[in-house]
């Protein structure tokens, strides 16, 4: 049995220390809300400046993953494969978390349950309990920590989180066992993804058609039409500015796992092949880097006329 060091003592919110790897769009939002509750927060970043940033506001900047060690660790990196690369060596996570007793890895990217089940596998000798608690409502919801928060893991390392997770979320639940998280997430940017590529068609007819586009927006948001896609990306419609938020890779990302899934469980999915296609047409415009409301764009200017829209193009 590992023995808790004095670092893991409570800290002033009565909960346990809390680690943050990765400061991005979602990352530095949930740190900064962590900070709020009165956690004790370690926060880790490639790049310093969001780690500086919230060193500002009370957190600890961890020099290494090993010194981001704590009873519970979020990861909000991209995907697991960016998390692998933080375990291992003397200066690696587990490493740092040797010296305390039973720790939770939360894995809040959106990845495929195989992932975290593997990745789980992998940390079992190191009495790491994961969770894969994956977000959605993106950076607004991740700012006022209003997200939904969908967990995958045992119930008792689920618990062992759950007032962490309510910290930056509004809705937590466990859907069931490992991998279960990850799955519902999948299910999750399905939807989302149709939304964005459905309103986008929709506008693009309204624009094209001579409408004012801001009048389209507000009949859209008044009626059956409206969405939390509509009223989060509204603007970014109107304005073309496709700053982060969400980018259009990590869709395409999460519409290939989609994929994968479907096809492990013999699941009809020609409506996420065809979203596959688009996101795929908006990385290869170069536009990956952008909110994934810039999928607008393919119907602004014409994705019928693209090489992503005709028949066998890779998926």
């Amino acid at each position: 049995m590992r023995t808790t060091p004095t670092g893991a003592a409570r800290s002033r919110s009565g909960q346990a220390p809390v680690a943050v790897l990765g400061l991005g769009v979602m990352g530095a939002p949930v740190a900064r809300n962590l900070v709020g509750a009165g956690y004790d927060v370690t926060v880790w970043n490639r790049s310093p400046g969001p780690a500086s940033d919230l060193e500002s506001v009370g957190a600890t900047r961890a020099r290494t993953p090993h010194d981001a060690a704590a009873p519970v660790v979020l990861s909000v990196l991209p995907d697991v494969a960016q998390l692998r690369t933080l375990l291992f060596g003397p200066e690696g996570l587990l490493a740092g978390l040797a010296g305390l007793d039973r720790t939770r890895l939360v894995v809040m990217s959106t990845t495929s349950p195989g992932e975290v089940r593997a990745l789980a596998a992998d940390l079992d000798e190191y009495d790491v309990g994961v969770v894969d608690a994956p977000m959605s409502g993106g950076d607004k919801g991740a700012r006022e920590a209003t997200m939904s928060i969908m967990m995958g893991g045992s119930e008792t390392d689920t618990e062992a989180v759950r007032p962490v997770l309510e910290t930056v979320g509004g809705t937590v639940l466990r859907m069931g066992g490992l991998g279960t998280g990850s799955l519902m997430k999948l299910c999750n940017q399905v939807i989302v993804a149709g939304a964005l590529a459905a309103t986008s068609e929709a506008l693009a007819m309204a624009e094209r058609g001579g409408l004012d586009l801001e009048d389209a927006v507000s009949i859209l948001s008044g009626g059956l039409a409206n969405s939390a896609v509509l009223e989060l990306k509204q603007q970014k419609f109107l304005t073309g500015d496709y700053s982060l938020g969400g980018s259009a890779a990590n869709q395409l990302k999460d519409l290939r796992y989609a994929m994968q899934t479907f096809m492990a469980e013999a699941t009809p999915s020609p409506m996420t092949a065809l979203l596959t296609q688009l996101f795929l047409e908006v990385e290869r415009r170069g536009w990956g880097e952008q909110d994934h409301a810039v999928v607008f764009e393919l119907f602004r200017t014409g994705y019928n006329n693209s090489p992503a829209s005709r028949a066998g193009t890779e998926t």
